[in-house]
C-alpha cells in the first residue's frame, strides 16, 4: 500500500472528492485491493490470521498484515487478542462491517452478469 504526499495536489483532490461524494468516500475504505475479499471470508464468521491467510493463497503476510490493520482502524474489522500461550488472535466484522453482506453480494452478483456480458464465464 503506497502513501499519497499529503501535500501534493493528487492528495488534496482525492480528500475533496471523497469529501464529496459519499460513494467515493465508502470505495477510499473498502476499495482496497484485498480488503472486499477480507470481508467476504469474515462474514462467515470470525477468523484467525493463518486461516486468513489459507483463504487467500497468493496475498503475502505484509499485506494481509497492513490490509487487517487498516480495516481495523476504518472499524470495519474488530481485532481480538487472547492471553495465552502461544498468543491467540482473531479477527471479526464489526456491525458496520457486517452492514457489508448486501453490499457485497449485490457486487457478485453484477460481477457475475459482466463477466456473462463480456464471454468470460
Amino acid at each position: 500500500m503506497s502513501k499519497i504526499k499529503e501535500t501534493s495536489t493528487n492528495y488534496a483532490n482525492k480528500q475533496a472528492l471523497a469529501d464529496e461524494c459519499l460513494e467515493v468516500y465508502t470505495t477510499n475504505i473498502i476499495g482496497g485491493q484485498w480488503a472486499l475479499v477480507i470481508c467476504s471470508w469474515l462474514m462467515n464468521g470470525k477468523l484467525r490470521f493463518g486461516e486468513l491467510k489459507k483463504h487467500l493463497p497468493n496475498i503475502t503476510e505484509r499485506m494481509l498484515t497492513l490490509q487487517l490493520r487498516k480495516l481495523e482502524t476504518d472499524k470495519i474489522v474488530k481485532r481480538t487478542i487472547y492471553a495465552e500461550v502461544p498468543p491467540r488472535v482473531e479477527y471479526e466484522l464489526t456491525a458496520i462491517g457486517l452492514e457489508l453482506r448486501p453490499i457485497i453480494n449485490a457486487l457478485e452478483s453484477w460481477g457475475v452478469k459482466h463477466k456473462n456480458l463480456l464471454g468470460e464465464f
